[in-house]
């Protein structure tokens, strides 16, 4: 009997594209693939996101794409420009949901199927040289205070990365050469964690 091709959609902003680097360096192909070592097939990853989207852009990103209606799996990473535009935090909050709960339906209503990641910190890369590190991580922390609150009421799986992001001063190669976002190493921590949780919700 041939085994089932899963399907998974990945909603976000430059960190689930992968910007800077090939397409299938990015974490959403890189899951795949460690899934496929563990006997877990998946059809190319649908990606609905774009570089500098925020939450609302996400939301009208989700609106325009021409999508199926259920996934097996789901991924949603976004919130990082919302902060790095200084917009509210309370109006992240309720786009947020909105977005998680459409992610739920997605998963046809599988909680356990939604897997949201925390946000990572900008403020640690070479690019923030000059600004106020320590204020960036604040923010992106209670920005993730949210995310995760919001994520836990819903009961879908979250994992938490943005510590390891914070380790680009100690290991460079974590940071691509842009200076800013994510290498394919760091990408791969990403897909990895995901890959492990993943792989307990459906075997």
């Amino acid at each position: 009997m041939q085994k089932k091709n899963y399907t998974y959609l990945a909603l976000g902003d430059s960190y689930t594209v992968g910007e800077s680097l090939p397409l299938h360096y990015n974490f959403p192909n890189q899951l795949i693939r460690l899934l496929k070592e563990k006997d877990l097939l998946f059809e190319q990853p649908t990606i609905i996101a774009k570089t500098g989207w925020t939450t609302d852009e996400l939301a009208v990103g989700i609106k325009n794409a021409v999508t199926q209606t259920a996934y097996d799996i789901v991924s949603l990473l976004i919130g990082v420009n919302n902060q790095y535009r200084g917009e509210k935090p309370g109006e992240y909050a309720w786009q947020f949901e909105e977005l998680l709960q459409q992610a739920i339906r997605f998963a046809g209503w599988h909680p356990s199927h939604v897997f949201v990641l925390s946000i990572p910190d900008w403020g640690a890369t070479p690019f923030a040289e000059g600004r106020d590190r320590a204020i960036i991580a604040r923010e992106i922390d209670f920005f993730n205070r949210i995310n995760r609150e919001i994520s836990e009421k819903h009961r879908v799986n979250y994992l938490d990365i943005t510590e390891g992001t914070r380790e680009v001063a100690k290991y460079p190669v974590l940071v691509a050469s842009d200076g800013l976002h994510p290498s394919a190493k760091e990408y791969k921590r990403w897909a990895e964690k995901l890959a492990a949780v993943i792989q307990q919700e459906l075997k």
